[in-house]
């Protein structure tokens, strides 16, 4: 009779358990299906985010793993070598916590402290925001680890005392995330929030003076970039790259695919945008033009005058003409119209007619390529001549297209051709 009993009860009892925990393991597996797609949504986020601060360029060594560091960066210091930051727990960023990550790029320091070189841009990633970072480290720590151990840094004596760092952070480095403009646009922020933060425009389009440092005042307005021998324009004078009276349709175009109606991308920003620019959004590009475009100067200083005697000039203009009519004008134009978008115009053209001009130098020494993107997958290329041409020539040829159409760039020598033939090619 007890057996009649119990059995009745127990199966009651543990029906009721298999309930609960069928209810319980119902919830636990729909819980882990709304979290699997929120995860999933803050990687793919963290992804785009981490092609817009362009983190591959410098965590990835040529011929190297991605992101696994190891690529040296020439300074006028010394060199640096970029660090791991795969998941790998021995060598990477495994054991970091999303709070270490945030502290290395909103302050510039390692999760024990440590001060970061500011070869890693946190001067500008100090504006970007809590969730932003954190998902650039969700999408970090799901890609492969990489047991790769960061190569020391061979800097000269005293600038591989890292405490120096301490005085550059005082001058330089003002910390604090992004703050919109009331005044402007949410667009116009939002384009500002990408140059200004996420992709550090102005580390290379600031002139950078003998500590490695750009003053605020001086944000944006062009330098040459140390030991590469590339000059990154002036974003808001309109002589250089600033483009006020560029379309957003031109502006967006050089950033999404590295040619336009008014020019191509070469050297160090065709690697920006082969790596980054190509894959942001139609919004976002929109906005990075948007405030581009506002924050060029409505006029600009006068050329500087030039160095060379005027005899001399003209009878480099004279020869130029020769070596641009038998080289140049089959692709260019014989007016400097160009074939746009592929050969880009050379009349009225503000990357010739800039006060420096190592960047049109460089192009008739060592040519190139404008990236190859998505939008542009085969780029027309130019070739090299500096097999070809003297350097008389070559500054000829440079002072010509300076000088014609209308250009009011001024001529170069012989000299600061001869000097430019040694540069790095990457």
């Amino acid at each position: 009779m007890g057996k009649r009993w119990c059995s009745p009860i127990l199966g009651a009892i543990l029906g009721a358990v298999l309930g609960v925990w069928l209810l319980l393991l119902t919830g636990s597996i729909v819980e882990a299906q709304q979290a699997a797609p929120a995860a999933s949504n803050i990687v793919a986020r963290g992804e785009y985010l981490a092609r817009a601060g362009d983190c591959i360029a410098c965590h990835t060594a040529p011929e190297g793993r991605t992101f696994a560091g190891g690529r040296a960066m020439p300074t006028p210091f010394g060199t640096l070598y970029s660090s791991n930051i795969t998941p790998d727990r021995e060598t990477g960023i495994g054991k970091w916590t999303a709070e270490d990550f945030y502290k290395s790029m909103h302050y510039g320091r390692f999760p024990d402290g440590g001060l970061m070189y500011p070869a890693m841009p946190f001067a500008s990633y100090t504006k970007v925001t809590r969730a932003d970072t954190d998902a650039i480290f969700a999408y970090l720590k799901s890609i492969p680890p990489v047991n790769q151990r960061n190569r020391e840094h061979d800097l000269r004596f005293p600038y591989d005392n890292r405490q120096l760092i301490l005085g550059w952070r005082t001058l330089f480095f003002s910390e604090g995330e992004f703050k919109p403009d009331p005044s402007k646009s949410a667009e116009w922020n939002r384009g500002a929030y990408l140059v200004e933060g996420l992709g550090h425009c102005g580390m290379c389009h600031s002139p950078i003076n003998a500590l490695g440092g750009t003053s605020q005042s001086d944000a944006f307005k062009g330098g040459l970039i140390p030991m590469q021998n590339w000059y990154a324009p002036s974003l808001t004078s309109n002589r250089e790259a600033g483009l006020g009276d560029w379309s957003i349709k031109d502006i967006t175009d050089l950033l999404q695919t590295g040619v336009s109606m008014r020019g191509v991308v070469y050297g160090p920003m065709a690697e920006v945008v082969h790596n980054s620019l190509q894959y942001l959004n139609d919004e976002d590009t929109r906005a990075m033009a948007v405030y581009l475009k506002g924050i060029a100067e409505g006029s600009s200083p006068p050329p500087a005058s030039s160095a060379l005697p005027t005899t001399e000039s003209s009878l480099l203009i004279s020869l130029g003409k020769t070596v641009y009519d038998k080289n140049c004008a089959s692709c260019h134009g014989a007016q400097g119209e160009g074939k746009p978008p592929h050969w880009p115009p050379l009349a009225n053209n503000q990357s010739i007619e800039m006060q420096s001009a190592v960047n049109p130098i460089r192009m008739v020494l060592n040519g190139g390529y404008p990236p190859g993107t998505k939008g542009n997958p085969m780029p027309y290329g130019m070739p090299p001549f500096a097999g070809l041409l003297s350097d008389n020539e070559v500054a000829a040829v440079v002072s010509y297209i300076r000088t014609a159409w209308g250009n009011r760039g001024t001529p170069v020598s012989a000299r600061e051709a001869n000097e430019l033939r040694s540069a790095p090619l990457n």
